[in-house]
């Protein structure tokens, strides 16, 4: 059988927890757990070469006993000659103030005070001592509350400067390890308060799986954590890829075309019906949820069946308001997801509001590319002088491209302006490029950051549109300017 420092160093070698130069801080509670990963990385400290720091946070919870926590954990860390740093908060002051259930204010505000203290530099690494039993009490909770497979996976190993060496050690075994040291530690009995679903999960269901139905309950849920994650990484890493692909940061914020969103990637004429794309398509909308309000945690699944239904059954210019103020909006064929309160600031050129004005001098003389990029609206363009005539077969590339010499100093790249018109190649006259882009299903929110190109002062580009007639490429182009747009 494995000692606890042998389970330790294979979980915090697997799971690449910490390596040359990393100065880890303990997060010590006071109670058995914390106490037992303290003890266990002081022990193996010296053979790792890894500088350690006793942390601990008071919520102010407990009164009397939260001070004698942290009265306990400053006397562990001098004994030991360990560096102590704690903060206290009234976490539930914070709580009612933010409108935050209490256990959650606990937690957020705690790793906090973990981030200030990597931030300052006095650690890289922040341990904590969470192990296999809350591993399974975590997956529990997950689907007695409602999960899906992202929520199986539970508690990782690793997150970001946060790591959990005890993640695969059982509880018993650490007090176990305490009583043969004769350390001693603090209780906290508002853990055995079974109104409380984690409590009543530990002191109840889960010991209730182990004695009549499975006795390795606690490791065969931990397995099914280890592959939720695995599956994760995957889904993660895909959901990556499609969003780089299919949504554009648009002045108004993120868009998606609706056929994209329902077809992320295109199956093999024989895969089963219905095809399945839903499971992508769901998790494209929480991605671009999350890339605009920083995290998911308020996107439930009805929220996104609700953005799907906007996509497949109702009209442009309908829209869903999101938790955290994030709203989708069908503009014709595309959703369109921004934070409440931005659109109205950046896009709404022809509603009075204010317009993401831009202006770019383009010089294309003596270069084969010239690049122009554009942070208010997230793009970046590239003009490139090719040589001309192109293949016969490239028609795309004929109907698009300008004529180098026809192009005339200066030449600006810059956002649609109200009476901009040209007469577009092969149309017979001309036509305001508002009723162009109107014809091209371009909503309104978006024309106040549409991109055009003029040639000393005339419309010679539009995004999306012909060239105009007078600068388009003819049959006697010597050198050709074709525009490629690129996400900032």
């Amino acid at each position: 059988m494995k000692s606890l420092h042998e389970i330790v160093c294979e979980t915090i070698e697997r799971h690449r927890m910490l390596g040359p130069g990393d100065r880890v801080a303990a997060g010590v509670s006071g109670g058995a757990d914390s106490v037992a990963l303290l003890l266990l990385l002081d022990d193996l400290r010296a053979a790792m070469g890894i500088p350690l720091v006793v942390l601990h946070f008071n919520h102010q919870l407990r009164g009397r006993e939260a001070d004698a926590d942290e009265a306990f954990v400053a006397a562990l860390a001098a004994q030991r000659g360990l560096e102590f740093v704690s903060a206290r908060e009234d976490v539930a002051a914070r709580a009612e103030e933010r409108g935050w259930n209490l256990e959650d204010a606990a937690r957020r505000l705690r790793y906090e005070f973990f981030s200030r203290v990597v931030e300052s530099g006095r650690a890289t690494r922040v341990a904590v001592a969470h192990t296999a039993d809350d591993q399974a009490e975590t997956v529990l909770a997950h689907l007695v509350r409602g999960t899906g497979p992202a929520g199986l996976a539970a508690i990782y190993p690793v997150a970001g400067h946060v790591v959990r060496p005890m993640i695969e050690a059982r509880r018993e075994a650490l007090r176990e390890f305490l009583r043969e040291r004769k350390q001693p530690w603090r209780e906290d009995l508002s853990n055995r308060d079974t109104t409380r679903l984690r409590a009543r999960i530990r002191h109840e269901l889960l010991p209730v799986l182990e004695r009549d139905f499975q006795p390795r309950a606690v490791e065969r849920l931990g397995t099914l954590a280890a592959l939720a994650r695995e599956d994760e990484a995957f889904w993660t890493a895909l959901v990556a890829d499609r969003q780089a692909a299919l949504v554009e940061r648009t002045a108004q914020g993120h868009a998606i075309r609706i056929r994209d969103l329902l077809v992320p990637f295109e199956l093999d004429a024989a895969a089963p019906e219905p095809a399945p794309q839903a499971a992508l398509t769901k998790r494209l909308i929480r991605r671009i949820y999350e890339a605009l309000k920083g995290d998911r945690k308020q996107l439930g699944a009805l929220h996104v069946e609700q953005v799907l239904h906007l996509a497949t059954a109702c009209e442009s210019g309908h829209r869903v308001e999101l938790p955290g103020g994030i709203i989708a909006e069908r503009s014709f064929d595309r959703l369109i997801f921004f934070a409440a309160g931005v659109r109205a600031s950046r896009g709404g050129g022809e509603t009075g509001t204010e317009v993401p004005s831009y202006e770019y001098c383009v010089e294309l003389s003596g270069v084969r590319v010239a690049t122009v990029s554009i942070p208010e609206i997230g793009r970046r363009f590239c003009l490139k002088v090719i040589d001309w005539p192109a293949s016969r077969s490239d028609t795309k590339m004929q109907a698009n491209t300008l004529d180098a010499d026809r192009l005339r100093a200066p030449l600006i790249l810059r956002n649609w302006r109200p009476g901009d018109s040209y007469r577009p190649r092969g149309h017979q006259r001309h036509s305001k490029l508002k009723r162009l882009l109107q014809e091209s299903r371009v909503a309104r929110g978006e024309r106040a950051g549409w991109p055009v190109l003029t040639s000393a002062g005339s419309v010679a580009w539009a995004r999306g549109l012909p060239p105009a007639a007078q600068f388009a490429a003819q049959k006697d182009t010597k050198a050709g300017v074709v525009i490629v747009e690129e996400t900032l």
